[in-house]
């Protein structure tokens, strides 16, 4: 037997089929549901790791980069000695005051290279374990992130797996619902589904309000609902509703409230009521 195209449908079948899919996708939000917070701490324990380790491959940069100055400074220091030690025996050949002047500013040049390129290793050397006891609290830090990312990821797992053969069936079901629901109208629901807080893009009508916001829906409407000619949405939130008959729940009669009695208030006699009621015989006569 040929399918039947969605187009061709009744109005009523299509809102059938429409709460049908509803139904089964509210069914897959609370399945995810039941995984609560932990996509969401699973996700940040990843992005923190990751930041972490971008960090560590900076500090082990900086420290790099700091043993090099320290090297380079070195050599520096080996160059200005030498410069230090070749002045020291020129000054022995020199054969005026002007010479001696001249290697003597030279001799106290690179002493005071030697002294800065010195400093400069020790603030350096300072870095170096500044940034080493930064490497290790983040190392620690990331061993520690690393085991609660295991943790969380093996309770996720755990939840995964008792939820994913249902979650794949409802998937399925959904499929094979969307299939027989014409493009626009699809469009449509979905459209209205995301922009909705609680997922629900068609509603049912309950106790004359509509199912999504609560307003009120005029009788009129309801009329119009329930004769299944043509798709309505409601006024207040946009979401597509039908009869509580077509979404097969039992409509709730609307309870009627007793009258209440009416308390009986007794007018209190005084003496002087009784003693004015009471009229002797022989005047009556």
């Amino acid at each position: 037997m040929a399918k039947k195209d969605p187009t061709d449908l009744s109005v009523e079948e299509k809102l059938k089929t429409l709460y049908q899919l509803q139904t089964t996708l509210s069914a897959i939000d609370e399945e995810r549901a039941l995984r609560g917070e932990l996509p969401l701490e699973v996700q940040d324990l990843e992005d923190e790791i990751a930041g972490l380790n971008t960090r560590v491959e900076k500090i082990k940069n900086d420290i790099a980069d700091f043993q090099n100055a320290v090297t380079q400074k070195k050599g520096e220091i080996q160059e200005a000695q030498a410069s230090v030690e070749r002045y020291k025996k020129q000054l022995d050949d020199v054969k005026n005051n002007r010479e001696y002047d001249t290697l003597s500013k030279e001799i106290e040049f690179q002493t005071l290279e030697i002294e800065l390129c010195n400093k400069k290793i020790r603030e350096a050397n300072t870095k170096v374990e500044e940034k080493n006891a930064d490497l290790k609290r983040t190392e620690a830090l990331i061993k520690d992130r690393s085991q609660a990312l295991e943790e969380k990821r093996s309770e996720l797992e755990e939840i995964l797996d008792e939820t994913r053969a249902e979650e794949e069936r409802l998937k399925e079901k959904a499929k094979e619902l969307e299939v027989k629901i014409e493009p626009r109208l699809l469009t449509s629901f979905k459209r209205i589904r995301k922009n909705a807080r609680n997922g629900l893009g068609i509603v049912y009508v309950q106790r004359d309000a509509c199912g999504g916001c609560f307003n009120k829906i005029p009788p009129q409407r309801q009329l119009d609902i329930k004769m299944h000619k043509k798709i309505i949405v409601c006024e207040y939130c946009g979401r597509i509703l039908i009869d509580s008959e077509l979404a097969g729940v039992k409509a709730e009669k609307p309870v009627e409230e007793k009258p209440k009695r009416k308390r009986v208030i007794r007018k209190r006699t005084t003496k002087k009521d009784e003693d004015t009621d009471f009229v002797p015989e022989e005047k009556l006569s």
